[in-house]
């Protein structure tokens, strides 16, 4: 087999073809694709077209997003920071994880000081974690602007009270369980606050309920879409990302591929490599001492694996976009490096990243940080045209809210349970039935209106309370359309972007394993003991012991 060329030639069928092997074999990864410059008829084989993709507008915007807007601000009834506040009682947090998980607790810091009607501490970023960064809140966002922007909501201060250069009062340092409901705060830390007037809650991660009062969704909205704002320096290397990239194309697609070796290991899932492959994420796995032993075929059918680059690939050609298209990857170390991207490379010869459009001298201020570097592609898969995760992670969360909050850009997210037996399939089925497939399993998880019900799922990836419709315009346009005999579909006859409300995840399912960025991984520490009574509250189903997959989440 011929070794796949980067950038293909078109044939004269304007075809390239796939070999039949299991779609997610990785022991010869350059012999996966061959692109045969003069293609003949083979009934065996799985055609895939190189030329440009569908012309259809709703690849990159949805239709009835014009509907659909963020909408944060508090009601008349919620009370100012000033009127709220009691003196002397202060909360401070200690954040958990990598950047995007580090986010959540910031943005859940916030209601919850509000909760207990307490200052807070500016958050402390996890210093020990995976992520090996040793980066203070003051040199990731912008401080000031965090104050000031939530003022009329919660007083905010940068440390506990000193005198004399002492604190006045050490902080009580306790943990409070995942998805504690305002009650629970009201029981378990509020009595302690009194006593001590100091209280610092560490872990802090999805340590707040994810149904809350309106207010105190639209007050997670407010620190989360508004609030959080990252350092100059952070934006203006970001902004230069996204400009180099919208220099290359009139559209451009960020793609979080999530297929380090860290991710595959801790998974468990297994790509065809054979013993070479056993050997080494077994290695890496055993970081992990109280990782369960888990079904690779049992995952997989379940859409807990990561997709190959190569099957990312393939459902974007399937969905319409073109091999012309631009594709900057936000990804750490690719497992089998530059062989496992080749097959992707063939299907979309255009692959970018920060180090490939940054000069080295530009990114040194970042390289060194992990959650800096994290900072920058977060920047640039927020303001692509299209956003597509590998899988359902803290930053593919929470950029999947900013994007619905922000006008509902396309967001897309591989249907990996229905995928996976069509990935199987493909050997018997020409291109033509395989995309006319993606694009019906992907209905529902393309980023639309309503495609999430209310209230399920995350609230950082469906903040529902924040977002208002137009229901007039919407119902105009409605009129409009009827009246004209427009169906809204595209060429295909199929609407890739009809919105539904099956999403699977709910409130229950556990968190899907969430690393980004992992490049020094440790061995988790012992479970602390925690300062509480009987749990007599409404709490996730998700155990303490849960808590192994998102020491390394993010």
């Amino acid at each position: 087999m011929r070794k796949a060329a980067a950038d293909p030639d078109p044939s004269p069928e304007g075809t390239f073809v796939i070999s039949h092997r299991h779609p997610s074999s990785m022991s010869n990864v350059k012999d996966a694709l061959e692109i045969q410059t003069n293609a003949v008829e083979d009934a065996g084989s799985f055609r895939v077209p190189i030329g440009g993709g569908s012309a259809r507008n709703d690849l990159w915007r949805s239709s009835s997003a014009k509907f659909y807007h963020g909408c944060s601000n508090s009601s008349k009834s919620f009370a100012s920071a000033e009127d709220i506040t009691i003196r002397n009682r202060y909360l401070v947090i200690a954040t958990s994880g990598g950047l995007n998980q580090q986010r959540t607790g910031i943005t859940d810091s916030v209601v919850v000081a509000r909760i207990l009607n307490a200052s807070l501490v500016v958050p402390k970023l996890d210093q020990n974690s995976f992520w090996k960064d040793n980066s203070t809140f003051t040199e990731i966002f912008d401080v000031d602007w965090f104050i000031s922007f939530l003022s009329k909501d919660v007083k905010i201060v940068k440390e506990v009270p000193r005198k004399d250069g002492k604190i006045v009062t050490a902080p009580y340092r306790m943990r409070i369980p995942r998805k504690c409901t305002p009650r629970c705060y009201e029981k378990r830390v509020l009595p302690i606050l009194l006593k001590k007037h100091v209280v610092q809650l560490g872990k802090f991660d999805y340590r707040l309920a994810n149904k809350l009062k309106t207010d105190l969704q639209k007050l997670r909205c407010r620190v989360n879409y508004h609030a959080v704002k990252f350092t100059d320096p952070i934006l203006e290397m970001g902004r230069k990302l996204i400009q180099r990239m919208k220099e290359k194309g009139k559209h451009f697609i960020a793609l979080h591929l999530r297929f380090e070796p860290d991710m595959l290991a801790f998974s468990g899932c297994y790509y065809g490599g054979g013993e070479k492959e056993r050997r080494e994420l077994g290695a890496i796995r055993k970081r992990w001492k109280t990782l369960h032993i888990t079904d690779p075929e049992k995952g997989r059918r379940h859409g807990r694996c990561p997709l190959t680059p190569e099957e990312v690939g393939l459902i974007l050609r399937a969905l319409g976009y073109g091999s012309d298209i631009h594709i900057y990857v936000a990804s750490g170390e690719v497992y089998g490096g530059e062989e496992t991207l080749r097959p992707l490379k063939a299907l979309f010869p255009h692959l970018h990243s920060k180090e490939s459009i940054a000069t080295e001298k530009e990114l040194a201020p970042f390289s060194s940080f992990s959650s800096r570097m994290a900072a920058l592609d977060f920047i640039v898969c927020d303001e692509s045209d299209v956003f597509v995760t590998n899988n359902n992670g803290n930053m593919a969360k929470i950029l999947a809210g900013r994007r619905r909050y922000f006008g509902h850009k396309r967001t897309i997210r591989p249907n990996s349970r229905k995928l996976y037996p069509l990935f199987l399939n493909r050997v018997n089925m020409t291109w033509e039935a395989f995309a006319s497939k993606v694009r019906t399993y992907q209905k529902g998880f393309m980023g639309e209106p309503l495609e999430v019900r209310p209230g399920r799922g995350e609230f950082h990836e469906n903040p529902s309370s924040c977002i208002c419709e137009d229901s007039k315009a919407k119902a105009a346009d409605s009129h409009l359309q009827s009246t004209h005999g427009e169906t809204g579909k595209g060429k295909t006859g199929i609407d890739i972007s009809e919105p539904r409300d099956y999403y699977h995840f709910t409130d229950d399912d556990p968190d899907w394993f969430d690393m980004d960025y992992v490049e020094h991984p440790t061995v988790p520490q012992e479970k602390e003991a925690m300062n509480a009574t009987e749990l007599d509250y409404d709490l996730s189903s998700r155990s303490e012991d849960s808590e192994v997959e998102d020491m390394i989440s993010d």
